[in-house]
């Protein structure tokens, strides 16, 4: 069995449908918006709205970079985790197309995936039990 693999309990918090604006980064943003809402894990529940440029990595360690300008973002799945001093990393996962069309998926980069004009986006808090 994989040493990824992790079952938890708990139950679900308070809702926040949320706005991320220009320039501001995908990751960072939805960090952001958990401290903001005082979320120390969430899932990321709908999102809708378009990257500047994208960039994805790969199994192997690569990152995809995909040229925009708006980059459109057809699904977008993640959760925000807090660690022991409190820090929270966001993972995201999704499916990006280029403005020729060109398809791409894999997990965002932190720090690499600009707004390009609002992105919406509906988080979940988790409250694990203790």
């Amino acid at each position: 069995m994989s040493d990824t693999i992790r079952v938890e309990t708990g139950s679900m918090g308070r809702v926040a449908y949320a706005r991320i604006g220009p320039n501001e980064d995908l990751v960072l943003g939805v960090e952001k918006l958990c401290l903001a809402e005082g979320f120390r894990n969430a899932f990321v529940r709908g999102a809708l709205g378009s990257l500047v440029d994208a960039c994805l990595g790969t199994q192997e360690g690569h990152y995809i970079e995909v040229k925009g300008p708006a980059v459109e973002i057809v699904s977008l799945a993640g959760e925000v985790r807090s660690s022991g001093d409190g820090a929270l990393r966001a993972s995201l996962t999704g499916v990006v197309a280029d403005p020729d069309g060109n398809v791409y998926g894999g997990p965002f980069v932190a720090g690499s995936n600009p707004i390009c004009m609002t992105f919406e986006v509906t988080l979940e808090e988790w409250l694990p039990a203790r």
